[in-house]
């Protein structure tokens, strides 16, 4: 979208602006790095049952949103679980971390106290992301707007040359961010920007060639060493499920709607074999997600949950109720739009029932 083209007022939803959803107001709480310790997951499995529907609903940000929040006092209990550490900045604490890499994970908490630490960047589009990924090559490309990576300073997904030091990567992002705010016009992303090369100018660091990365697959599925990534079916964790990660231990919830429970297995066995949290590899539903659809969006043109789960296995799939696509990954993925009378499956009509031959046959 071209810059002439952002002329509304930026409507992503937080904790204090949320957004009035067909099932009622949503409240999108940011998890910078995806860290989530086990009181505070408690913390928010409570205000989902006592507020809300009853459910974390995870992004493709590696952030929670709950939804149905009717009820007021979500702000308190946020701040009084060290979830909201500046009401001012609650919207723009976007960040990305590789979740197995302990560097990334180091410095994504460190740029969170730094941006709340500076007022100016309170004033950041909500869509702004930021990321740093340890060298696995996974949150990387997940359309992020500056991305450290191991050293090298991505803009907007496309290497700048600019290599800086883990000790100096903060400091960077932060430099980045604040020439964004200077330039942007009407932009809400860097890839909107027709120029990129004045948001490095006079960033201190060594200057290489440009190269392409590879990007990699998010979070295995399953045991890794003495935690095991779980996916809940369409990235909705309920409360009981909610209750079982936090008796796990900490946590952290990655863009791929998927979190990685860092405590030993035996923990509780009951992870591992719930039948909505997904830890099998191989489970034929596991590319697929979708927005949250009919009945709690009122632009949705289908209940496509449903019509996603009668699918049953498919390459990544998305399954969008209108063409805003809530929720699409960033990655390379099979389309799948809602019409009101079938779907368009990367733009050819497909009748509901044809969905599953069709998407097997991607």
């Amino acid at each position: 979208m071209s810059t002439s083209a952002r002329v509304r007022a930026d409507a992503c939803p937080g904790v204090f602006a949320t957004h009035d959803a067909a099932d009622g107001p949503l409240a999108r709480v940011r998890l910078p790095g995806g860290a989530i310790t086990a009181a505070q997951f408690r913390a928010l499995t409570d205000a989902a049952d006592d507020l809300g529907d009853g459910a974390l609903h995870l992004t493709s940000r590696g952030n929670v949103q709950l939804r149905g929040v009717t009820r007021p006092g979500l702000a308190g209990r946020l701040a009084a679980a060290g979830l909201l550490p500046s009401p001012s900045h609650e919207r723009v604490r976007n960040i990305l971390a590789s979740p197995l890499s302990d560097t990334a994970q180091k410095l994504a908490s460190a740029l969170d106290k730094a941006l709340c630490a500076t007022p100016e960047l309170a004033e950041l589009p909500g869509r702004f992301l930021f990321a740093f990924d340890g060298g696995q090559g996974d949150v990387a490309g997940e359309g992020a707007d500056v991305c450290w990576r191991d050293g090298a300073v991505l803009l907007a997904g496309e290497d700048t040359g600019l290599r800086v030091t883990a000790e100096h990567a903060v400091g960077t992002l932060i430099s980045v961010a604040r020439a964004f705010l200077r330039l942007r016009g009407t932009a809400w992303r860097i890839s909107e920007l027709a120029d990129t090369t004045p948001l490095i100018e006079g960033v201190p660091g060594e200057t290489t060639e440009p190269r392409k990365f590879e990007v990699k697959p998010g979070l295995p599925i399953g045991p890794i060493g003495d935690a095991i990534g779980v996916a809940p079916v369409f990235g909705r964790v309920t409360s009981a499920q909610a209750r079982k990660i936090a008796k796990a231990g900490n946590a952290v919830v990655t863009p791929w709607r998927s979190i990685l429970v860092r405590g030993p297995l035996e923990a509780d066995p009951g992870l591992i074999t719930d039948p909505g949290l997904i830890t099998d590899p191989g489970a034929p539903s596991l590319g697929i997600s979708a927005c949250i659809g009919q009945p709690g969006c009122a632009k949705s043109l289908a209940d496509v949950r449903a019509d996603a789960a009668r699918v049953g296995r498919a390459p990544r799939a998305h399954f969008a109720g209108c063409e805003r696509r809530c929720g699409k990954p960033a990655r390379e993925h099979v389309d799948v739009l809602a019409t009101e009378d079938g779907y368009l499956v990367d733009g050819a009509f497909v009748p509901v029932g044809e969905l599953a031959r069709t998407l097997a046959a991607k």
